[in-house]
């Protein structure tokens, strides 16, 4: 793990917590730098329920990308950043109020592109959601203004 980038600052409380983490109640659980792996758990909520009964498809896209951005933001070091270029999700199986499992893996890195592939799984272990994204690994400019 990059222990002196920002995400790691984050994981450590020396930065806040992003509020959309804190609205899907991430949590990480795990990470494997051989295999650039990062497993996170995430609370689909009531308030995330469309007019069927299952969790929106727009929060499990939400879920995706809080899944994939933190695998690529944990092998970062200091001054960077990797915004998401564009991430493609796939729906396989309704989405249901509970603990809703995630991993992300970097497929492919460059010195600027990222690719990433993840998953979403309920507590049953059912496929709910996949994700295939593309991020760009940026430098941070600190101003003086900042």
């Amino acid at each position: 793990m990059a222990e002196k980038g920002f995400f790691a600052k984050i994981l450590h409380g020396e930065l806040p917590e992003a509020p959309i983490s804190k609205l899907l109640g991430w949590k990480y659980l795990e990470f494997d730098p051989s295999s650039q792996v990062l497993k996170v758990e995430m609370q689909a909520r009531p308030d995330f329920v469309n007019p069927a009964g299952f969790i929106h498809g727009g929060m499990l896209a939400a879920m995706l990308d809080e899944t994939l951005s933190p695998t690529l933001a944990l092998t970062l070091g200091p001054g960077e950043f990797a915004p998401t270029l564009e991430i493609k999700v796939n729906f396989i199986s309704p989405a249901r109020v509970g603990r809703v499992l995630g991993t992300g893996r970097i497929v492919s890195r460059g010195r600027s592109i990222c690719f990433l592939e993840g998953q979403l799984h309920d507590e049953q272990g059912k496929l709910l959601a996949t994700a295939m994204a593309t991020s760009k690994i940026r430098r941070i400019i600190e101003t003086e203004d900042a």
